[in-house]
């Protein structure tokens, strides 16, 4: 695929961008609650890459499903688009949350974010350790050479609060049962999620809707960056460093190009220009409505923003079902 010199032009692909996480999530909806995680997620990657392959960008997944020999579909590297248009940089996550929409629990979504060539920190498949808080605060308020404590008292204090009207959110893992720990000694409150820790970064945006101030713990590198598009639409500052378990995830970085292991990621080194994100409801969470069954009908709701602009729309998707 022959890359274009077209501009990313941000304010044309929005609408399209909306239109391939909605794909995604009506798609999975029937599969809501089967308790056939693969299932759901293979149809969320078929209606993704066939509304992909729809608009006129040369699109290169950079965030995916994993390696080309672990996904058939939306893997890392592959070429989307019609090959008319601007060299875009594709993150993607066709369901975050397979396990919350096989079971109907809360906070499954469908996300994609997309930037101009370049424009995305490529990250291995290995664990990222992320510290985010929401938009209003000053640079490095908090920051990862902090302790758990340290940063809960640092946020406290610029939100004008006590430790204990903090809320933290994380992912339930055993990994992080002394961060916990920490936490609670602080006196400050926890929001535990089981999966989907996308949305959870996404939570500390809008602290006022969502009552969550920071989230922090270990989970995925790809759901890093695109946790940091998101922030970088909506406000809020994030940090990310990447995790290293052996010499086959180390492999993995060099492969991807990262040099420097211990590198502490700003969201802005994450994500270096701007970008539009779209993520769609599947089940009923904090941020979106799930996918709403009338008869005759599926009702989506589908967050779309730009950075470019800092504009947030939320759009009610209302789709004919023969």
């Amino acid at each position: 695929m022959s890359v274009s010199t077209d501009q990313f032009q941000d304010r044309m692909l929005s609408l399209g961008l909306a239109r391939v996480s909605e794909a995604a999530a009506l798609a999975s909806a029937k599969l809501i609650g089967r308790g056939d995680e693969k299932a759901a997620d293979q149809a969320a990657v078929n209606a993704m890459r066939e509304q992909l392959n729809l608009l006129d960008i040369a699109g290169v997944v950079v965030i995916g499903e994993g390696e080309r020999d672990e996904a058939p579909m939306l893997f890392i590297g592959e070429e989307v688009g019609t090959g008319n248009g601007p060299g875009v940089d594709i993150a993607l996550d066709p369901l975050e949350g397979t396990t919350l929409t096989a079971k109907d629990m809360p906070n499954a979504l469908t996300v994609i974010a997309m930037g101009p060539r370049g424009s995305m920190l490529h990250a291995p498949d290995v664990y990222m350790d992320k510290l985010a808080i929401g938009p209003g605060y000053a640079t490095d308020t908090v920051t990862m050479d902090m302790s758990v404590k340290e940063r809960v008292g640092a946020l406290a204090k610029a939100k004008g609060c006590a430790a204990e009207d903090i809320t933290v959110c994380v992912l339930e893992r055993p990994r992080h049962e002394q961060m916990i720990e920490d936490i609670r000694a602080t006196g400050a409150a926890i929001r535990l999620i089981t999966d989907g820790d996308v949305a959870g970064v996404m939570h500390c945006a809008e602290a006022a809707t969502t009552g969550i101030d920071m989230y922090m713990g270990e989970g995925g590198a790809p759901e890093g960056v695109l946790a940091a598009a998101a922030l970088k639409c909506m406000g809020g500052q994030m940090y990310g460093r990447l995790l290293f378990r052996n010499d086959d995830e180390r492999g993995r970085a060099a492969k991807a190009g990262i040099t420097d292991l211990a590198k502490i990621y700003t969201r802005d080194d994450m994500v270096t220009k701007d970008v539009i994100f779209a993520a769609t409801g599947v089940t009923d969470g904090s941020i979106l409505h799930g996918i709403r069954r009338e008869v005759g009908y599926l009702t989506a709701e589908t967050i779309l923003m730009r950075s470019k602009t800092g504009s947030v729309r939320r759009m009610t998707y209302r789709n004919p079902v023969s």
